[in-house]
């Protein structure tokens, strides 16, 4: 087996990373084939199926210090926690969409750039960064 097929992509998450004690749930450490298949995730469970999404249960993703179940919901929220170990992002419909299209560059090449999978008033930040960087 290739080294590139066992490859996974990290989650985690950081407590109070800046003077202004915000947090970030980080996906990192990923190629475009990778991206791909989250994206894919999204699409099938959430988009498709109208279902949640726990990404610990994805075999391509290694929980690090945390877990983040993606939820459908009545309004864009973002990202919560009440024990820092397992967060939910809940999104709308057209919150996942936006988050579908900010995905895209990351599943057409290879790139060192990253991207917030949302923009919401919220003390926690959805970052998706290949190199784990901002």
């Amino acid at each position: 087996m290739n080294q590139m097929s066992d490859r996974k992509m990290k989650l985690d998450y950081i407590h109070h990373f800046n003077e202004f004690e915000e947090n970030i749930i980080r996906l990192y450490d990923f190629d475009k084939a990778l991206a791909i298949k989250f994206r894919q995730a999204i699409i099938d469970t959430i988009i498709s199926n109208k279902t949640g999404l726990n990404l610990m249960e994805l075999d391509f993703i290694e929980v690090i210090n945390c877990n983040l179940v993606l939820r459908l919901w009545k309004e864009d929220e973002g990202i919560s926690t009440t024990n820092h170990k397992t967060f939910y992002c809940d999104l709308t419909l057209e919150g996942y969409e936006n988050m579908i299209a900010l995905l895209e560059p990351f599943c057409k090449k290879e790139t060192k750039g990253h991207q917030f999978l949302y923009d919401i008033d919220n003390p926690t930040d959805f970052l998706f960064s290949p190199a784990g960087t901002r």
